[in-house]
């Protein structure tokens, strides 16, 4: 059974032959009632906190929730970071690596070509030199041919 304060302070007694003091179960009741009162008032205060408190800690739970997901996420978003930056390194490194092994061909090539140029020139020269001497050796004799004739 339940009680509030008015059902006690206008609580009704039957009366017997040696009944209570009115007066004195009245200013009880009132008293008890007062009490009651402030209990529920209490008990209603209590439950909106309990409320205040259930709703904070589901919010607050939610939040934790929302935290974890988002610390799952950027934990994911730093390894694949750190993943595509890794690839991003290797490709990089490919890349030198291929474009040595190319800036290496041309120049031992270009250095081939100069060495074949080089090689050119020479027997050019060589043929140079064979062919002015024998033109020079040519007017020689040919000055020598002349003193004989003059």
């Amino acid at each position: 059974m339940e009680f509030n304060a008015l059902d006690i302070r206008y609580q009704e007694f039957k009366r017997g032959l040696r009944g209570y003091a009115v007066e004195e179960v009245r200013a009880y009741l009132a008293q008890l009632a007062d009490f009651v009162s402030h209990l529920v008032e209490e008990k209603h205060r209590l439950e909106k906190r309990v409320s205040e408190l259930e709703q904070s800690l589901l919010q607050m739970q939610q939040n934790e929730e929302k935290l974890k997901r988002t610390v799952v996420a950027a934990e994911r978003i730093a390894r694949d970071v750190k993943q595509q930056a890794q690839r991003e390194a290797e490709q990089i490194i490919k890349e030198a690596q291929e474009l040595k092994e190319q800036t290496l061909r041309e120049a031992v090539e270009h250095v081939k070509r100069v060495q074949r140029d080089l090689d050119m020139l020479r027997r050019e020269r060589d043929l140079f030199k064979e062919k002015f001497r024998a033109l020079l050796e040519e007017h020689l004799e040919s000055l020598d041919g002349e003193g004989e004739w003059g």
